[in-house]
């Protein structure tokens, strides 16, 4: 018994020993890991629906930190990944620079959450005070969409008989009738609409002849299609049907459709559906009325253009004007 207990012992130490060895790996790992600053920088204003995302601002760490300097994207993102030295809680010194922007300096410190840099606008009076503003109006854009459209072309139509006398006991042989008691017999038509038509709305009625005593055996009309057929059963006398349905062919055109952009303040947005071709905008521009392409890469001669691919394919437009610019 006296040597059990010192064998429990030391299971647990070390169990627990062990169990301390984790932790601190999993806290030398965790502080290991290098801490990345995550944020976005916008256009400073009081009105929320004018602070813009700002692209192409430079994003750097000005600590003497050996961290490469980063740019924001489209939607205003930046990532500045710190080295693994750096922990959390650390005074740092975020700087901000865009040519169009005030220069930016933010004390902040190292943390997971979102950081936030709003800039304020280089104002065109002071670089400029002397030219008179352009007024820039009635701006929408303008763009085409490839659609495939059926379109009616004629119809299709083709009488056929179904021979037969009437009241002659079924011999048991086929066709009879649905009750097997008189003899029946049967004819098939068929349509077809030609290489790159299709028929729809596809019909058939018995027009002639004792068409109670007659059913539909065979549907191949209904679904429509390049070629369409029907079987018909007649167990009385002669019976005549009518097989019609519409011809449609598919054409290929381009609709052209216009959409008016966003325009809070000096940014104007926009966005255009994948399939969009060979959008332009047109704006009047000092009275003038223009029609300016927009290209993979957007250049207009009163304003700065950014776009970007959405997930579904959609193109992101946003606009800034330049300075000497006003909308009105």
């Amino acid at each position: 018994m006296s040597e059990d207990k010192p064998r429990k012992r030391d299971v647990i130490l070390l169990a627990v020993a062990g169990a301390l060895m984790l932790v601190v790996i999993t806290l030398f790992v965790h502080y290991l890991k290098p801490i990345s600053l995550r944020g976005a920088v916008l256009k400073q204003d009081a009105d929320p629906r004018r602070q813009s995302p700002i692209a192409d601002v430079e994003v750097s760490v000005d600590d003497g930190l050996a961290v490469p300097p980063t740019k924001s994207d489209f939607s205003g993102y930046f990532k500045l990944t710190l080295p693994r030295r750096i922990l959390s809680g650390r005074p740092i010194t975020l700087r901000f620079r865009h040519p169009d922007y005030e220069p930016l300096d933010l004390k902040e410190t190292v943390s997971d959450r979102a950081y936030l840099a709003h800039m304020v606008p280089i104002h065109p009076e002071a670089v400029q005070p002397n030219r008179p503003e352009i007024a820039v109006t009635n701006v929408f854009v303008r763009y085409s969409i490839e659609t495939d459209t059926a379109v009616n072309i004629g119809t299709g139509i083709k009488t056929f008989q179904v021979e037969n006398k009437a009241n002659v006991r079924c011999d048991h042989s086929t066709p009879c009738s649905p009750d097997g008691k008189w003899k029946g017999a049967t004819a098939e038509a068929s349509l077809d609409a030609g290489d790159g038509n299709k028929y729809e709305n596809a019909r058939v009625s018995c027009i002639a002849g004792p068409c109670p005593f007659t059913k539909i055996v065979s549907d191949g009309f209904s679904r429509g299609g390049r070629t369409i057929s029907v079987l018909a059963l007649d167990w009385s006398d002669t019976t005549t049907f009518l097989l019609q349905a519409e011809v449609f062919r598919n054409e290929i055109s381009d609709i052209v459709r216009e959409s008016y952009p966003v325009i809070f303040g000096d940014s104007l947005n926009f966005t255009l559906p994948a399939a969009a071709e060979g959008p332009s905008l047109e704006a009047e521009i000092g009275g003038t009325n223009i029609i300016f392409p927009l290209g993979p890469d957007p250049q207009l001669s009163w304003a700065h253009c950014g776009v970007r691919m959405g997930k579904d394919q959609s193109k992101i437009y946003r606009c800034e004007l330049k300075p000497g610019y006003r909308f009105r």
